[in-house]
């Protein structure tokens, strides 16, 4: 099969378009003939480097954990899949013509989705979901502030918060707001603005999508015993505030969470933005736009949807 290999940790070239060995489909495991694959940032972070000690990885390696595409062969042991149908979900190893995932951590595509869109549902899917209900602990009736709100996680972030009954308070910058707001958010509020910042109140709780040095001025209006649920790590002064759970995650497969947000998608209930699909041998490109920043979802394709 073609791939896209990794020899050495490097800047997007190292990326190469070339022939890697098909894999095999272990005992629970599906073999998948791959559409599209989403590109999501964790990938060049492992590509550069910068996530080498959370993520070591042995080269030669096969990057990228969203994928779509038609089951080729079912492993020993495997029930609910069968050869020719549609699936999506989270794997490793994505970016290639052929991949394996554990049946239990895929789906079925559900009806009237293409497989270039489901490509880009899974790890954003399952981040913003984990993110609101697990680290952030949502509930009914409580007010979040949610930073990042229209990016590709906060989008789903935002759907799954409102599902659920809470009070959003969108976290964007000002030309934003008014896009927050008819995307449902209850408010927006300007993170450049710390004055703003300043007179949020006290809130249930915060789910971080963005970090850095906006993190801190967040968590002083968590209330005592509320969560502040993070995916790019703790703020750096967390321990200043103990009487605040802070939730620093990393997500996980979930077949359930990435149908239901698949067909909420299909049925115009939230909107995920592909911004760029570019076929598989220019995955360096895809990486390049994507770490300039400024670009929604990215899929690279190997063919066209049948």
């Amino acid at each position: 099969m073609k791939a896209i290999v990794l020899h050495d940790y490097g800047p997007p070239s190292a990326l190469k378009y070339e022939d890697f060995p098909d894999p095999k489909p272990a005992s629970g495991e599906i073999l998948i003939e791959v559409y599209a694959i989403g590109v999501n940032p964790i990938d060049w972070k492992i590509r550069s480097g910068a996530m080498k000690q959370a993520f070591p990885t042995p080269f030669p390696a096969i990057l990228g954990y969203d994928v779509a595409g038609i089951v080729k062969q079912c492993g020993d042991g495997v029930e609910g899949f069968a050869p020719g149908d549609h699936v999506f979900g989270r794997l490793s190893g994505a970016y290639a013509q052929l991949a394996v995932g554990k049946a239990a951590e895929m789906a079925k595509v559900p009806e009237g989705v293409d497989l270039t869109t489901a490509a880009a549902i899974p790890v954003v899917a399952t981040t913003a979901d984990q993110l609101i209900r697990e680290a952030a602990g949502t509930q009914s009736g409580q007010t979040i502030l949610l930073t990042g709100a229209l990016g590709s996680v906060g989008r789903l972030a935002l759907f799954c918060a409102l599902e659920l009954g809470a009070n959003v308070i969108a976290g964007v910058r000002k030309k934003q707001i008014d896009e927050a707001l008819a995307l449902g958010a209850t408010a927006a509020i300007d993170i450049s603005d710390d004055d703003a910042l300043a007179r949020l109140g006290t809130i249930d709780a915060v789910a971080d999508t963005i970090g850095g040095d906006l993190a801190p001025k967040l968590l002083a209006h968590v209330k005592t015993g509320g969560n502040y649920g993070s995916i790019v790590g703790p703020p750096k002064d967390a321990a200043l505030h103990p009487t605040v759970h802070v939730n620093a995650m990393g997500s996980h497969a979930d077949a359930n969470a990435i149908v239901h947000y698949a067909e909420a998608i299909r049925d115009g209930k939230v909107k995920l933005p592909i911004d760029l699909i570019l076929p598989l041998e220019k995955a360096s490109e895809a990486h390049t736009k994507g770490e300039k920043g400024g670009i929604g979802k990215i899929v690279l394709t190997t063919q066209a949807d049948s």
